[in-house]
């Protein structure tokens, strides 16, 4: 077998049916599986996937055995010489894992192969690439120094490369990875010791120090819905600090210079205020892109005002069909992941959102800091 799709589901069922339905389209001529692991999800996530999704291989944990050991058991059962592990919030396009496997083919020593990550109304997640975060780039991190001089600061997102630029990195993020099954077990798996927010970062370092090298391929998008959706708070500083410190004592000599610049970094944090608040647009205009009326009239009943209707995916004329503040809403029926996606990039903007229709789910997310939206039609 050639790929198998490891996807860790806990308690976002609608969410993961959307992603499994846009990888069975992108598997389709595929010698793949699918493997669902769920972490003991109080939703009806399980029956959702036997009943729609009868190829799945689901994998039903008695508890929540967190990221690490849930990626671990469904690597464990996986028959495919590569291996994805993808978030159940994410969407790909058609021909999203045949260019990947298609670059990943190409490389000498390959470790991980990760894509360009968007979030929910289009906007290019700058976690698709990173570096390794020494004390000083998270440092430059907590401080926002690499927005004010990326060229000097921009290591943590790896700025050397533009979010169109294919090219090595250090670090890739764990919505999106995709290597040999053998190079993942080699580096023993995610470490199921690991804290929160590193997990990612000490499975990349740990195979770009046995000799492979990393990328970052731009030439395929993927949403990813939530993003880093951590309310950037108090909590998530002490987070933040405690992975990194799990992440040095693993990797690194135990230095007082993490010490130094973590503790000045939330000194200007806290001074910052950096609490975030996400003030969400409400949209006066609504496009539905569909062929299905009563969808349209579902729609109306719903949002209780009249909505625009159009068979018609051509970026100008959507764009023409905008009134202020618009969502657009996309007919999975009609259009394909892959157009969706591309109009997502290219209608993106102020006051524009967007949200995915299937069956009778309207499903979406207006900032990468929130959990998203799903509304039954």
């Amino acid at each position: 077998m050639q790929l198998s799709i490891i996807i860790l589901n806990y308690n976002v069922r609608h969410f993961l049916e959307l992603c499994l339905l846009s990888v069975e389209k992108a598997i389709s001529g595929l010698n793949a599986e699918i493997i669902v692991v769920d972490n003991n999800s109080p939703d009806d996530s399980c029956k959702m996937v036997e009943r729609k999704f009868p190829t799945v291989n689901l994998i039903e944990n008695k508890e929540n055995s967190g990221f690490p050991k849930g990626n671990n058991i469904g690597v464990a059962v996986a028959k495919g010489e590569y291996i994805c592990i993808l978030n159940p919030d994410t969407v790909v396009a058609e021909d999203t894992f045949r260019k990947v496997l298609s670059f990943a083919q190409t490389k000498q020593d390959l470790g991980i192969v990760g894509c360009k990550l968007i979030d929910g109304v289009g906007n290019f997640l700058p976690e698709s690439k990173r570096g390794v975060p020494t004390p000083f780039v998270a440092f430059t991190k907590i401080t926002s120094l690499y927005k004010i001089a990326p060229k000097i600061f921009g290591k943590y997102y790896a700025q050397h490369l533009t979010e169109n630029q294919t090219g090595k990195v250090e670090i890739l993020v764990g919505a999106f990875m995709l290597m040999k099954r053998q190079v993942y077990l080699d580096a023993g798996g995610f470490d199921e010791d690991c804290f929160m927010y590193s997990d990612d970062i000490d499975l990349s370092y740990t195979i770009l120090k046995s000799g492979k090298d990393n990328y970052y391929f731009a030439d395929s998008s993927v949403i990813h819905f939530k993003g880093e959706s951590t309310v950037k708070d108090g909590l998530y500083m002490q987070r933040f600090r405690q992975a990194m410190n799990f992440f040095y004592k693993k990797h690194f000599r135990v230095s007082a210079l993490f010490d130094v610049f973590m503790k000045a970094g939330a000194w200007w944090f806290a001074r910052k205020k950096r609490a975030q608040t996400v003030k969400v647009v409400e949209p006066l205009t609504y496009v539905v892109v569909s062929s299905d009326g009563g969808l349209v009239n579902n729609a109306s009943k719903l949002l209780g005002k009249k909505v625009v209707q159009t068979l018609e995916s051509d970026q100008k004329k959507l764009n023409s069909l905008r009134s202020g503040p618009t969502q657009f809403w996309f007919d999975v029926d009609l259009l394909d992941f892959k157009t969706i996606i591309g109009l997502m990039q290219s209608l993106a903007g102020k006051g524009i959102s967007f949200r995915f229709v299937t069956d009778k789910t309207v499903i979406g997310s207006d900032s990468s800091m929130d959990r998203g939206e799903v509304r039954i039609l």
